[in-house]
């Protein structure tokens, strides 16, 4: 076997190494809507005021009434380490909600253990009282005035929330649905969740809103969840977000690092798939073709050497 077929089959198992790996890693969930369901009842639980709507167009979190609170948990933990050998992994939520008016405590994201002694939140606050002064950020409590913002009036939102296991930052994206994902996010937080959590193995996630006693509503339209491994080729040394330049409350990133990890990943795949596809070709092609056999030569051609003599009477 040539040296590069030995290539196209190394190539080949560390493709479908890669696959495998990233499939193995990935924890994930999506919901488009809330419609009741066996499978919707037995990963998520609603505590509090929290209800399907009508249709299960969306879950409501806070009824129109005073001091009324609820609660999405996903039921499933989500393990802090993945792979042999083990990483940390990172993790991406979506989601779109709605807050009826600007005197609750709006909707927060949170991340806790199993103990709920200790948690991070990225809150999205609607009221003046909360002493937010702008984006707050304190602890792990990451907070953002939707007042500020403009973003008060009952507006359908989306939000993106990123961790990156490598820098333990942990960044927000906030715009009105239909609008295309920022390519800046409007905070980030540097969170350390294995120092936060040093004995435990996983944590949860949920949805949560009070209302305080205002009659505030929250509706929460769609969500989903998803974690993934950092690949072993990678460096994991954390990078540290202070070194990042801020402007005011809105720190400035390089946005495009993210589309290049995945156009890279993409690559990867793409080269792995296409060598696999040669190689398959290759072998198929050798099977199946019919070389003519090679004939003997009969004859050898000897070199004919023309020595140019010159004519008889060519002067010398």
């Amino acid at each position: 076997m040539s040296t590069s077929n030995y290539f196209l089959i190394l190539l080949f198992f560390f493709t479908i190494h890669f696959i495998t790996l990233t499939a193995a890693s990935n924890s994930s969930f999506y919901f488009k809507n809330f419609t009741h369901s066996p499978s919707l009842d037995s990963v998520l639980t609603l505590s509090g005021d929290a209800t399907v709507s009508t249709g299960g167009s969306s879950l409501q979190l806070t009824a129109p009434l005073p001091s009324s609170s609820g609660r999405v948990i996903y039921n499933n933990a989500v393990k802090f380490y993945s792979g042999n050998p083990r990483k940390l992994v990172s993790f991406s939520t979506y989601f779109s909600f709605s807050i009826s008016s600007d005197s609750g405590n709006g909707l927060a994201f949170i991340v806790f253990s199993d103990d709920k002694l200790k948690f991070v939140s990225v809150e999205f606050d609607t009221s003046v009282d909360n002493n937010n002064n702008g984006n707050d950020v304190n602890g792990n409590h990451i907070g953002i005035d939707l007042l500020k913002l403009g973003l008060n009036n009952g507006t359908r939102l989306q939000v993106w929330i990123d961790y990156e296991s490598m820098s333990r930052r942990l960044e927000v994206r906030l715009s009105k649905f239909g609008e295309n994902r920022p390519l800046d996010p409007i905070l980030f937080q540097h969170v350390d969740l294995p120092k936060i959590w040093p004995q435990k193995e996983g944590f949860f996630v949920g949805l949560s809103s009070v209302n305080r006693n205002s009659s505030q509503v929250c509706n929460v339209y769609s969500w989903s969840f998803k974690t993934r491994r950092t690949p072993d080729w990678m460096h994991s040394e954390p990078l540290d977000p202070s070194l990042l330049k801020q402007e005011g409350d809105k720190v400035k990133v390089d946005g495009k690092s993210d589309c290049v990890m995945r156009i890279l990943s993409a690559l990867i795949l793409g080269i792995g798939l296409g060598a696999l596809g040669s190689f398959v070709g290759m072998f198929l092609w050798t099977i199946l073709s019919k070389r003519q056999p090679v004939l003997p030569e009969e004859y050898a051609m000897k070199p004919v050497v023309v020595h140019d003599k010159g004519l008889p009477n060519e002067k010398q």
